[in-house]
């Protein structure tokens, strides 16, 4: 697999406080990692340095073997999408016309009818079909969120033509989703990745993130505490240290679902004879 994303060392200090320190890792075609932990850890940081939207005060950041900083912005939205935490629209724009934004900045050049297809297939992928004509500011959280992910998968079906080794960035994607929706959108963000793409995601799901991770990548006070197939990261140990949570199921090879709960809440069931 070809390297597409690579971070050397990288930092970044406001004032006293050092955001994200010293942090390495590299992203090849095809794999999908996620990066967890708790809440202060830098994770959203490391997101906003690695798509270029922030510069590291040290270190230095490659996509697809090039200073992302030097790569100017008609270039980066053929290579890489991102989809933030939240994203507020000021004008009453319809859903179709959100998700075409995506397709616009790389794919002016494609023919309208094949424009048209990739809309609909994001639409299809977002589960948000039924919802084209509706306007996005009257839309729930999660759907918004849904029609964010379209308008991702969109930009990277269009610049796929310009540019062959991309990256998909998720920050919190489905933060306000459903469950089914939940896992809908990461075996959405897992085909891309089957067809090559490079995904990244932060997920506050230990169980997604083990589900659907190729390799994941913990974050604790700003530095990366752990890197590994999720089998050798999601472990009782780190989840008690980082989180401060029992899990309460982490069998290997047992294929079941990592179950994380509240520390004592297993004790406690125990004693008051729960089933």
């Amino acid at each position: 697999m070809t390297t597409v994303l690579q971070a050397t060392d990288i930092g970044v200090r406001v004032g006293r406080h050092r955001l994200v320190d010293n942090v390495s890792l590299t992203l090849a075609s095809g794999e999908l990692m996620v990066v967890v932990g708790p809440n202060g850890a830098g994770k959203t940081t490391l997101m906003k340095l690695l798509t270029g939207e922030m510069a590291p005060t040290e270190g230095a950041i490659r996509l697809d073997s090039e200073d992302i900083r030097a790569l100017p912005a008609w270039r980066l939205a053929g290579k890489r999408a991102v989809m933030a935490q939240a994203t507020r629209l000021a004008f009453p724009f319809t859903v179709v016309e959100v998700v075409r934004i995506g397709i616009d900045s790389v794919g002016r050049s494609l023919p309208r009818a094949e424009r048209e297809r990739l809309i609909g297939e994001a639409l299809a992928a977002a589960d948000i079909t039924a919802l084209a004509a509706r306007n996005y500011q009257t839309l729930s959280g999660g759907e918004q969120q849904r029609v964010q992910f379209a308008r991702t998968f969109a930009q990277l079906k269009a610049g796929r033509r310009s540019a062959a080794n991309q990256v998909m960035f998720l920050d919190e994607p489905v933060a306000s989703l459903d469950l089914a929706h939940q896992i809908a959108l990461m075996e959405a963000a897992s085909g891309l990745a089957q067809e090559g793409v490079a995904v990244i995601a932060v997920l506050h799901d230990l169980n997604l993130a083990a589900t659907f991770a190729d390799r994941i990548l913990v974050m604790h006070r700003g530095r990366a505490h752990a890197t590994g197939k999720p089998a050798e990261v999601i472990t009782r140990g780190l989840v008690a240290d980082i989180f401060g949570v029992d899990l309460v199921s982490d069998a290997p090879g047992s294929g079941a679902l990592p179950v994380v709960l509240p520390q004592n809440y297993a004790r406690s069931r125990a004693t008051r004879g729960g089933s």
